[in-house]
């Protein structure tokens, strides 16, 4: 089931949550950095260890002091225009998340909106690509029952709707 809220990612009870992650998969703002200081200076050094990630794939590590079991770093594009090929590298990254997902048995997941903030991916475009890649994921049967688009505020919500989310 794939549902969106606007929500905390880093207090949602799920197995896994994506990281919106940088290619060093070093500590950053937003979303990453939140979910650094809530996991501790444990996923740092496990994020150092794995040392770093290209744009549109993912690496997975422990949670550490997280609700989540795992964290999934995924590293989308950052936003030029459209014509460097951004569409397949976000694509990719929610690709890539979903099968790190289901190779480690993962049930729940919560992504939060992958380039759209400091990236500058266009919202609308992000969360249709979003939709339609976990959703082809989901329907190859993999072990991710639930899906939640963890929304960083109310026009994000909106659209995840658009794009033919369920709110939950």
């Amino acid at each position: 089931m794939l549902t969106a809220r606007v929500a905390d990612i880093i207090t949602l009870d799920v197995d896994a949550i994506v990281n919106a992650a940088n290619t060093s998969l070093a500590p950053g703002g937003g979303v990453c950095g939140a979910i650094h200081r809530a996991a501790g200076p444990e996923l740092a050094q496990a994020c150092a260890q794995v040392s770093g990630c290209p744009t549109g794939e993912a690496r997975i590590t422990l949670g550490f002091s997280l609700k989540a079991r795992f964290v999934i770093h995924a590293v989308g594009p950052v936003w030029r225009g459209g014509e460097a090929g951004e569409p397949a590298d976000l694509a990719s990254a929610y690709r890539a998340a979903m099968a790190l997902a289901n190779a480690n048995g993962v049930r729940s997941i919560a992504f939060p909106a992958i380039s759209t903030g400091i990236y500058g991916y266009p919202l609308d475009a992000a969360t249709r690509i979003a939709v339609a890649t976990v959703t082809e994921s989901m329907i190859a049967r993999g072990t991710v029952e639930d899906v939640i688009f963890a929304c960083f505020s109310e026009d994000a919500l909106a659209a995840y709707r658009k794009a033919g989310v369920s709110q939950g």
